[in-house]
């Protein structure tokens, strides 16, 4: 528990910081919402002039963007690439900061096991997320109340947010996987910036190609918002396979860290 704890406090301000960004996002975004729906026959001329593909790339769905969700879920595209970005950072850091910092054969010595050891590591990192998100859907709910211009569902508001924080823990163990498996990482923005922008491309590739089993390639296609807000619900398929990325990398995770070794310093 002493490493638990000894975690989430050198996540405390990190966590405070992404946190305070997403909303800053979000409400960047959203109050522009009550004049965007107020010029709504304008607006739709000229998005309609934007290419299919270009629109798609972006996630512009002209069919509810004028709406509060349709917006909204506009407005996660880009505050879900940004906390995309900070569950890799975590993610990739959980191991390779112990090899960078020189401290990984001080925390092997001590009377824990490496399971042990990566489980505090991996629970104080669910734990960073899990508060940014529950913050986030406080703070966006109440930013969303103030700018709707008429009443909304906040079920599907809700699903909406929480694609954030299963699309988080989606790259979350990736970057752990990363970390294990890679002996030294120098500069883990630099990977997580990388991995994530990357697979963000191959999202807007699969977009423009119109073929639905390229989305499996990219965790930021896994969760449709226009199927959400269509269906109250996520699509099962995807669902799964995000579910299948998460256990299968944190368990081959625990397999590699339990066997490999650990140079001291």
């Amino acid at each position: 528990m002493n490493i638990f704890f000894h975690e989430l406090k050198a996540y405390r301000k990190s966590t405070i910081i992404w946190t305070f960004s997403l909303i800053m996002v979000a409400l960047l975004f959203l109050s522009m919402f009550p004049s965007f729906a107020k010029d709504a026959d304008e607006f739709k001329k000229l998005l309609a002039g934007y290419p299919l593909a270009m629109r798609k790339a972006i996630g512009l769905n002209l069919e509810n963007i004028f709406t509060i969700l349709g917006f909204y879920s506009y407005a996660l595209t880009f505050t879900t690439l940004c906390a995309a970005i900070q569950a890799m950072n975590i993610g990739t850091g959980i191991v390779s900061k112990e090899v960078r910092e020189k401290t990984a054969d001080f925390l092997l010595t001590k009377p824990v096991t490496r399971t042990q050891i990566l489980t505090s590591k991996l629970l104080a990192a669910f734990m960073s997320l899990l508060l940014t998100n529950v913050i986030y859907l406080m703070a966006v709910n109440f930013i969303a109340l103030q700018v709707k211009t008429v009443d909304f569902s906040m079920k599907k508001f809700v699903l909406l947010s929480g694609t954030m924080f299963f699309i988080q823990l989606i790259f979350l163990a990736i970057g752990i996987i990363i970390s294990v498996i890679i002996p030294k990482i120098k500069s883990v923005l630099t990977v997580s910036l990388a991995t994530v922008f990357g697979f963000y491309f191959l999202g807007v590739i699969s977009d423009t190609s119109g073929n639905d089993v390229k989305r499996y390639i990219s965790p930021f296609k896994y969760f449709d918002n226009t199927y959400i807000i269509k269906h109250a619900s996520y699509e099962a398929s995807f669902l799964i396979a995000g579910l299948v990325i998460v256990v299968v990398a944190i368990t081959a995770s625990y397999r590699i860290y339990t066997k490999k070794d650990i140079h001291a310093v």
